[in-house]
């Protein structure tokens, strides 16, 4: 059984032209090369964002609906992310 399947794509100029041109510069051998490493990041992405959401937006949540008084207000949001905004200008 075959372990590749193939495909046409079509693709923008700008990203045909990306493709091509890191062929041409020798980082990669062919242009299927690219465009598997760019699904590689996409999918390590993918699972980066799913891991963040299990290990601390969905805890935090559950923690949030079990003691709604740790909840902030907009404004308390908003006053928080002034003091970090100018905390890190200086």
């Amino acid at each position: 059984m075959r372990s590749t399947q193939q495909f046409s794509i079509t693709l923008p100029n700008e990203m045909a032209d990306v493709v091509k041109a890191k062929v041409e510069a020798g980082e990669y051998a062919t242009e299927s090369e690219v465009i598997r490493d760019g699904l590689r990041a996409l999918m390590a992405r993918d699972r980066a964002v799913d891991a963040w959401l299990r290990e601390h937006v969905v805890p935090a949540a559950k923690a949030l609906a079990a003691d709604g008084s740790r909840a902030l207000t907009a404004n308390q949001v908003r006053a928080n992310l002034a003091k970090r905004r100018r905390a890190s200008a200086t």
